[in-house]
């Protein structure tokens, strides 16, 4: 594997160097998907699905050719493939569209307490609704989900399974695949939901082989443009969901009296989408698929573990995650012994280190790990052992000033 860096103008834009350590927020974005979104304005620019001018048709060739790859990049059918605005919406989109539609009070929704608030908030809100109940799994010592453990609950009425596949805050890989299989031995007609945000940019996920009902993820964690999510769901479940959003394009007749709407997965489309980031997505997977994930992810499992071996040196820290490398990802979560994390990504600012610090849109998992909030890195494609010790030579630092 080269030096990715090379790919991504930001890094020598930057008068001052940097090391970004905040990938699990957002990804830096390579020159080949920047040109992409550049190259639809200046030649492709104009909306689709409604001129019958050469323009407007290239323009809709365009977009519905990405829709095509992501199918084949995340193994679905193309009909199944929704364009949202990110994995919020499209978890919104199954709760409201989907749960609400057909769950029932009582019925019991199984959650975790590592998931990020996208997960969590649109659920808590349909309790409100409908009055459902949410179970929470729980995670063992070892930072991994204890789902087997459903004590005191009635598994008659789980009806739908919704869980993230990678901890933004844990990095910890959850076993989606076996939990599925778990759950639906239990009952076959439990639906399911993978929050997979923070997988999909990662390791290689297959839709048909999980088994899920939906998939969720966004277009600018993995490489590609803001403002663009995905949302995969079995094609019979879309047929029967109700859209989240009305309005224009997602119509096939209206009437003074009544709407009608548009097949799959167009009746959940409404409006003029992001068709510019629609196409830098589609920059942003083949650029994935050329370095191609056998390399991806053996990139990220050295760098894991590197980091774990140092990170492990640091007096004083405390680190909230598996502590071994295996079904994990490079993302460290942690705090420094009397100093509260804000003070020291404040102060890795100042050596160029950019790492988050709060409470990382997961305060169920927060309050369940004692913390206020934590300071996390996060590492991508392009981060190399350099950033590594960046970063442990920076968190020296951090002690040095408070022991001044």
């Amino acid at each position: 594997m080269k030096n990715l860096k090379h790919d991504f103008p930001i890094f020598k834009n930057r008068k001052v160097p940097f090391v970004y350590l905040d990938s699990g927020a957002t990804s830096q974005k390579p020159k080949s998907v920047i040109d992409a979104v550049t190259y639809f304005y200046e030649n492709l620019n104009a909306n689709i699905h409604r001129g019958i001018y050469s323009l407007s048709e290239e323009a809709t060739a365009a977009y519905e050719g990405v829709r095509e790859k992501v199918a084949k990049f995340i193994n679905s059918e193309t009909n199944e493939v929704i364009f949202t605005g990110n994995t919020n919406e499209s978890i919104n989109l199954v709760v409201f569209g989907f749960a609400k539609k057909f769950l029932k009070k009582g019925d019991i929704v199984v959650l975790s307490s590592m998931e990020h608030h996208a997960n969590l908030v649109p659920w808590l809100k349909l309790r409100d609704e409908i009055g459902i109940g949410l179970y929470f799994l729980k995670y063992d010592e070892n930072y991994r989900l204890d789902y087997k453990n459903l004590s005191g609950l009635d598994t008659s009425k789980i009806k739908f399974v919704s869980l993230t596949q990678v901890s933004n805050v844990l990095g910890t890989i959850n076993p989606v695949k076996e939990i599925i299989k778990f759950f639906r031995d239990i009952n076959p007609e439990i639906k399911v939901l993978i929050d997979g945000a923070q997988s999909v940019p990662h390791f290689k996920v297959d839709f048909k082989d999980l088994g899920c009902d939906f998939l969720a993820f966004s277009s600018h964690k993995m490489l590609g443009p803001s403002g663009l999510g995905v949302l995969v769901g079995k094609y019979e479940l879309l047929e029967k969901m109700d859209p989240f959003f009305y309005g224009s394009q997602m119509i096939l007749k209206v009437t003074k009296e009544e709407a009608s709407f548009a097949e799959v997965p167009f009746k959940f489309e409404v409006g003029t989408g992001k068709l510019e980031a629609v196409y830098g997505l589609g920059a942003a997977i083949d650029y994935l698929e050329k370095i191609g994930w056998e390399n991806i992810e053996n990139l990220e499992k050295e760098i894991t573990k590197y980091a774990l071996l140092k990170l492990k040196e640091i007096e004083g820290l405390e680190l909230y995650g598996p502590t071994d490398s295996s079904d994990r990802l490079a993302i460290f979560t942690f705090n420094l012994e009397n100093i509260h994390s804000h003070d020291v990504a404040q102060i890795l600012d100042r050596y160029g280190i950019c790492v988050r610090s709060g409470h990382h849109c997961a305060q169920v998992l927060m309050d369940s790990l004692k913390q206020i909030a934590a300071v996390r890195a996060s590492f991508y494609i392009y981060n190399l052992d350099d950033d590594v010790d960046a970063l442990v030579r920076g968190l020296e630092k951090v002690k040095e000033f408070f022991r001044t």
